[in-house]
């Protein structure tokens, strides 16, 4: 194995690779996606081929502060990228802890995000437009780089013969704000951080092309990877296997609603404390704004709020309709389901969460 110590750098980066004492550091020359790949080359040409493999491969890009290599630098240059629905959002109508963000466009980015000095007299819906630009940009040219790195890997696996009867699964471990909402970074619940990209290829069991709209978590991964290589699954994991939702089978008794906590309040970018629950059609986001003592956390306590979002309705999530009456029905079951949900992972809801 070999690993970045802390987020890493692009250009030539330090790793710990495996040895003694915690593994050994050495400085490596070259760009961050490409040394990655050829060390994960290098393992894959180097492994007994008498005997199955699992290899993951975790990119630093497309991590703060992207930048993008030399091969890439020159993309989109004389294009403007279009603009997200809610760039220029002005969080009206929704709970404090939106507009207390400090995760906006141009507002809250440094020099070094930009590669640029930052003209902070504009207004800020200019300095949003124009930061989003480059921001967008170089987010795009790093992720570039992944393609290509991507690309080399399937190669590999064409070339020997192994796609056929190899799992192969692009993911992440969040989503991420490109603009939307006018913001930079993840943390909230709403959809753009929440969601993860899932691509999965499996010629053996994965009809080509087929799309799946049902809710998967990243809890679920280890008990399909088990299940796959012929392993019972711990009875003690959260998460279920979803090889039926591969073939096209969703059972039953699928999960229809998902949980979500984050708890490290106000320690970046002054996001607040939050828990809520995603249905298909509802989302209900419970900020509790409080440390609670947490390592990580800033003990600085607000008054809670609720949102509640009809993405059948609003797909944006930008009209909070929690106090609507028509939405009260609605409210108490989510309210239910939120607090059954907690409760089956052994979390604790906030003592000023009460029916």
């Amino acid at each position: 194995w070999a690993v970045l110590p802390g987020q890493g750098l692009y250009h030539n980066p330090e790793f710990i690779f495996k040895g003694p004492d915690g593994g050994q550091r050495r400085t490596v020359q070259g760009y961050v996606t490409d040394l990655i790949t050829d060390f994960s080359l290098k393992w894959l040409q180097q492994r007994d081929v008498e005997r199955p493999f699992c290899m993951m491969v975790h990119h630093k890009a497309p991590h703060r502060a992207w930048e993008p290599d030399e091969k890439h630098a020159h993309l989109y240059l004389n294009e403007e990228i279009p603009e997200p629905e809610t760039l220029y959002d002005d969080y009206a109508g929704r709970a404090s802890a939106a507009a207390a963000a400090q995760m906006r466009v141009g507002v809250h980015m440094n020099p070094l995000d930009l590669k640029s000095t930052i003209n902070h007299t504009l207004p800020e819906n200019e300095l949003r437009k124009w930061a989003y630009q480059r921001y967008i940009k170089d987010y795009l040219r790093v992720i570039a780089s992944i393609d290509d790195n991507v690309g080399r890997l399937l190669d590999y696996l064409d070339e020997q013969g192994l796609t056929e009867n190899t799992l192969i699964i692009y993911t992440s471990d969040q989503g991420f704000f490109l603009g939307d909402h006018g913001w930079y970074d993840k943390r909230f619940m709403y959809e753009e951080s929440l969601r993860m990209p899932f691509i999965v290829r499996y010629p053996k069991e994965i009809a080509a092309g087929s799309v799946n709209d049902d809710m998967i978590l990243n809890v679920d991964f280890a008990p399909l990877f088990l299940e796959l290589a012929g392993v019972a699954v711990p009875p003690d994991m959260q998460g279920r296997s979803f090889r039926p939702l591969l073939h096209g089978d969703t059972p039953d008794d699928w999960r229809t609603a998902m949980y979500y906590r984050y708890w490290m309040h106000k320690e970046h970018h002054n996001v607040y404390a939050h828990y809520g629950i995603r249905t298909l059609q509802h989302k209900l986001i419970y900020y509790y704004a409080d440390a609670l003592g947490q390592l990580g956390a800033i003990d600085e306590t607000y008054e809670p709020e609720w949102e509640l979002f009809d993405l059948a309705q609003d797909r944006y999530e930008l009209h909070n309709v929690y106090a609507d009456p028509a939405y009260a029905d609605t409210v108490r079951q989510l309210k239910d389901e939120l607090h059954r949900l907690q409760a089956a992972v052994g979390d604790e809801r906030y003592p000023k969460d009460v029916d």
